[in-house]
């Protein structure tokens, strides 16, 4: 497969001896317009890759930040079809890695090699299917790699270690490894959990280890960045926008307060 978006700024990244950040928004909350807008809006405050939730009616792995974010963007009309034309709107202007991050029913409901091809011409890289089990990942594997899109695959700290290293071994663009049981959503301290996840995942793959789920704070942030080579951070991005409302006053206040958190994790990492 050749390199996607993402490989390439992840090997950016190792040049630069840099961490990346990963910001996670709900495609189509509150609509698709403002979705184009906050996309490039976290590639100017220095995001390195964008997921795109993919938003769906039954998020059994998402916290209430993320369910409700879903639940604004199916009310508003959002479809796959209307993602992927947004998703085309941001490469008239932008280059930046862009991840789907979604459940399986949405793709699969529509024909999943379908969806597949539909999102690799659009301009998606990559993909990370929450709920795909690693014993009938095979076809949905070979079609992601068919239209050049990255795997994404999940680890979590209750993953066994065998079961690691079937998940990562068939991963490709990085690992997203979740810092604690749970769904996602905000937390006041980071878990004792997190280097344990990266530690099994580090032992059976070089693909990138970026690290996810809780991060709200600039001070969170710069410990998470201080184990991976990226951090994710979804729910307080969603929140931040939500409460800061969709106009372009709103969007300068949340950018405010995003960019303390891409700037805590491009800090030079201390030495040990």
């Amino acid at each position: 497969m050749m390199e996607t978006r993402i490989d390439k700024r992840f090997q950016e990244l190792r040049e630069r001896g840099e961490c990346g950040f990963i910001a996670y928004i709900t495609a189509g909350d509150p609509d698709l317009d403002a979705t184009v807008e906050r996309v490039l809006l976290l590639e100017k405050l220095g995001a390195d890759v964008v997921e795109l939730g993919i938003p769906f009616s039954d998020p059994l792995a998402d916290g209430e930040a993320n369910q409700r974010a879903a639940e604004r963007a199916l009310e508003a009309g959002a479809t796959f079809e209307g993602i992927c034309a947004c998703v085309e709107r941001i490469r008239e202007q932008s280059e930046i890695p862009l991840l789907f991050f979604s459940y399986l029913n949405p793709l699969y409901a529509r024909g999943f090699e379908h969806s597949c091809k539909r999102a690799a011409e659009a301009g998606v890289d990559g993909m990370l299917l929450v709920d795909m089990s690693l014993e009938e990942s095979a076809p949905f594997r070979k079609e992601l790699a068919a239209h050049g899109l990255n795997h994404v695959v999940l680890v979590t700290p209750t993953t066994p270690e065998e079961r690691v290293a079937g998940l990562v071994g068939d991963g490709s663009g990085f690992v997203y490894c979740v810092s604690r049981a749970g769904v996602t959503g905000e937390q006041s301290e980071l878990q004792a959990e997190a280097q344990g996840v990266l530690e099994r995942a580090g032992r059976h793959t070089q693909n990138p280890l970026a690290l996810g789920f809780g991060v709200s704070t600039p001070e969170q942030a710069r410990s998470y960045a201080q184990l991976c080579d990226a951090v994710v951070v979804g729910s307080h991005i969603v929140n931040t926008f939500h409460r800061a409302g969709n106009s372009p006053e709103g969007r300068e206040a949340a950018g405010r307060n995003i960019a303390e958190l891409i700037s805590a994790v491009k800090q030079p990492k201390e030495t040990p």
